[in-house]
């Protein structure tokens, strides 16, 4: 890949499903992936810059915003992080941590690609990574507010508690029509070209609300949630039971990748999907960035040529 100093492209997300009215956090994450471009001209570090910006947010799923599981109590979030430059790390279900998406960078300076739960946990510890433990009002009522749709959409049965019941029957995300409005279900993510040519994507996401203890989607499996290739970076957001299923960023480049017109990939991801999944994407180029959703999905770009 050529090293000539050249135009950059930044393309950032929200999460498929989340209001547009967040769109000043993603702008604010944006200016940040160029700021750090400015500095240290590396794609990837624009892009982690960008993610840490949602994580600390606290509107986003994602680092101090991500969602409670069904327990009420335990927050557990996924991230990574990929370039050109043969960097890849993620890390999956971990917790307690502040912005996961550097815990994924440390992940790639290791031997392994992907640490999960436990051993993700003392990883963490063992490097020093800063701690985040608080949770705040703002997620506690969003649990609240889906448990109570989950449970007030289902007739009450003696001796069965409600929400468990109504769990029974959405946590595989096979009737996503059936899921409350406020179900969550997103990630954030950036993806970004360099100046000097190299592409980079980092994503992060509290899961999804609700989920069983354990639960991993898409954000952290490289090809569904995320891919970069020397054709260009992707990232996808939405339901990751159903994302996983078609290796929904990896097919995307692919047809990048064979030359077909960005936007007309990610339209044409999208449209894999029925529409009643919740579903988005973005994506750099050589030449071109862009996004594609299915439902509001806060976004920004910054394109210097």
């Amino acid at each position: 890949m050529s090293v000539t100093q050249q135009g950059y492209a930044i393309v950032v997300h929200g999460g498929a499903g989340s209001p547009r009215d967040y769109d000043d956090g993603c702008e604010r994450a944006a200016e940040r992936a160029a700021q750090e471009l400015a500095i240290s001209a590396d794609a990837l570090d624009a892009a982690i810059a960008a993610v840490a910006v949602m994580e600390d947010d606290g509107r986003f799923n994602a680092g101090t915003g991500s969602v409670l599981c069904l327990d009420g109590a335990t927050v557990e979030m996924d991230a990574s992080i990929m370039d050109t430059k043969g960097r890849l790390g993620a890390v999956a279900c971990v917790q307690g941590v502040k912005n996961p998406v550097l815990l994924a960078r440390a992940v790639a300076d290791t031997p392994h690609w992907l640490l999960a739960g436990d051993g993700a946990n003392r990883f963490a510890a063992a490097i020093q990574h800063p701690v985040h433990t608080e949770i705040s009002q703002r997620q506690r009522d969003a649990h609240a507010k889906v448990v109570k749709e989950l449970a007030g959409s289902l007739p009450a049965m003696p001796g069965i508690d409600p929400q468990a019941k109504a769990f029974l029957r959405f946590w595989n995300y096979q009737t996503p029509l059936d899921l409350p409005e406020n179900a969550a279900c997103d990630t954030v993510g950036a993806v970004v070209r360099g100046p000097d040519g190299h592409f980079a994507v980092a994503l992060s996401t509290g899961g999804s609300a609700p989920s069983l203890l354990g639960r991993v989607g898409d954000t952290p499996i490289i090809g569904s949630g995320f891919y970069a290739g020397p054709a260009g970076a992707v990232a996808a957001t939405g339901i990751g039971e159903q994302i996983v299923r078609h290796l929904l960023a990896r097919t995307v480049y692919g047809w990048i990748e064979d030359g077909m017109p960005l936007q007309q990939a990610l339209e044409r991801g999208i449209g894999l999907f029925d529409p009643a999944v919740p579903v988005g994407l973005i994506a750099v180029s050589k030449t071109e960035a862009g996004s594609f959703s299915n439902r509001d999905m806060p976004q920004a770009r910054i394109i210097q040529q």
